[in-house]
């Protein structure tokens, strides 16, 4: 009779945990890592090789990228890598590690341009020639699905009629994809007046399995004064309304406004910081003159941003002056008349916390090859680990609400 209690009480908890502790659809649970393939030509210790790529860290990851021809077929950017040193079949076998792992093939990218894309999903014909080159060669490879990465619809050569053709493309995708259970998502612009120039939202949120915002790039030496990369929050020297819209928090609130189901929304969270060279080596704050880009990495080789992997190495060789700017929630350091803001484990930490929050879909990171992936730090990704971490305490505290169950009997 003791036992047969027991159990009606098991039952009994379980029955009341259920009811008030639902283990919903509305699951914060993905982590999308986007890949540059062109890391494997970097120099010494941020050459990045899909060796290096850990598979249990993503749930999703996603290659990048291909090209497009202006009559529509998909055209490798680098066949050399792709195929004749097998990268796609490689890439793709990862699922062999990590068998729940997705892999989705990128299209492409800021140097891509808008100009071909524009054309093509302007044609009913080039775009049934576009999907079923997509289709054949995520086939071909083994990839779970296609990534839309349209450098923007209405802009850089574009035109306005780009954003009912964009919702059509997707449309037709979704249609196509749909009878193979292939995967389609899309990475898209993250300010709200980038959005309202490039995007149908309802029909992106319709027809797209997730949406990769790029919440970053919000601030940087093009401004001509000091700013955080990608800042949760605004900062009190925000005063302009267009100014106070570029932080993560504003971008989620106005992509949901315009009409995206937040469980659609997968949430940008750089690996890199941007860099300036300070106009005052006295006047360091947020908001101060800048005179340009940074100095350029050994790595990543591009004035105005640095990969945090670079970032660690600089701040391991000392001088650095590193701080918390705790309205933004988001590091900067300084030295000399450099000056970075960036991510760290704690603010990426705060920004799955903040997508849980706003139950989206989950993070995705740009991108895994500059993290600090050798470990320099002492761990080996921390960035990504911080992100599982945070995911995985987010989904334990979800499923199991009471701190020890067992002892409720």
């Amino acid at each position: 009779m003791h036992s047969e209690n027991m159990l009606y009480k098991f039952i009994a908890v379980l029955a009341v945990a259920s009811i008030t502790f639902p283990i919903v659809s509305a699951a914060t649970d993905k982590i999308v890592c986007y890949h540059g393939t062109w890391a494997k030509y970097r120099y010494g210790n941020g050459q990045f090789l899909l060796s290096n790529i850990d598979p249990t860290l993503c749930t999703h990851i996603i290659y990048t990228f291909v090209g497009i021809t202006t009559n529509g077929q998909v055209t490798s950017l680098d066949p050399s890598l792709d195929y004749n040193s097998g990268n796609l079949n490689k890439f793709t076998a990862l699922k062999t590690v990590n068998p729940k792992l997705k892999t989705l093939l990128a299209i492409g990218g800021w140097s891509e341009g808008s100009t071909k894309y524009s054309t093509v999903a302007a044609s009913a014909e080039l775009r049934a020639v576009f999907i079923q080159s997509a289709l054949d060669i995520v086939q071909t490879y083994g990839f779970d699905g296609f990534d839309l990465d349209w450098e923007y619809p209405a802009q850089r050569g574009g035109s306005a009629a780009d954003v009912a053709n964009f919702a059509t493309l997707i449309k037709e995708f979704r249609e196509t994809f749909d009878k193979h259970g292939l995967l389609l998502s899309a990475a898209v612009a993250a300010p709200l007046g980038l959005v309202e120039i490039s995007y149908d939202v309802p029909s992106l949120s319709k027809y797209l399995d997730f949406i990769n915002v790029m919440a970053y790039d919000l601030h940087a030496s093009w401004d001509g004064v000091l700013g955080h990369n990608a800042p949760l929050y605004a900062s009190s020297v925000d005063t302009s309304a267009a100014s106070k819209l570029l932080n993560l928090k504003s971008i989620v609130e106005s992509w949901i406004a315009k009409g995206a189901d937040p469980q659609k929304l997968v949430l940008g969270i750089p690996f890199y910081g941007r860099t300036y060279t300070l106009a005052s080596t006295t006047n360091v704050a947020i908001g101060a003159a800048s005179i340009g880009a940074g100095s350029s990495g050994p790595y990543t080789a591009e004035a105005g941003m640095l990969g945090y992997n670079e970032i660690v190495e600089k701040q391991l060789a000392g001088g650095w002056t590193i701080v918390w700017d705790d309205e933004q929630k988001v590091p900067h350091m300084y030295k000399d008349n450099q000056w970075v803001g960036y991510d760290d484990p704690q603010s990426v930490t705060l920004k799955v916390e903040y997508a849980k929050s706003m139950s989206l879909s989950g993070v995705m990171v740009w991108s895994i090859e500059t993290d600090d992936f050798r470990g320099a730090s002492g761990t080996a990704f921390p960035l990504l680990s911080a992100i599982n971490a945070a995911l995985v305490s987010i989904i334990r505290s979800t499923i199991f609400p009471f701190p020890n169950p067992i002892l409720l009997f």
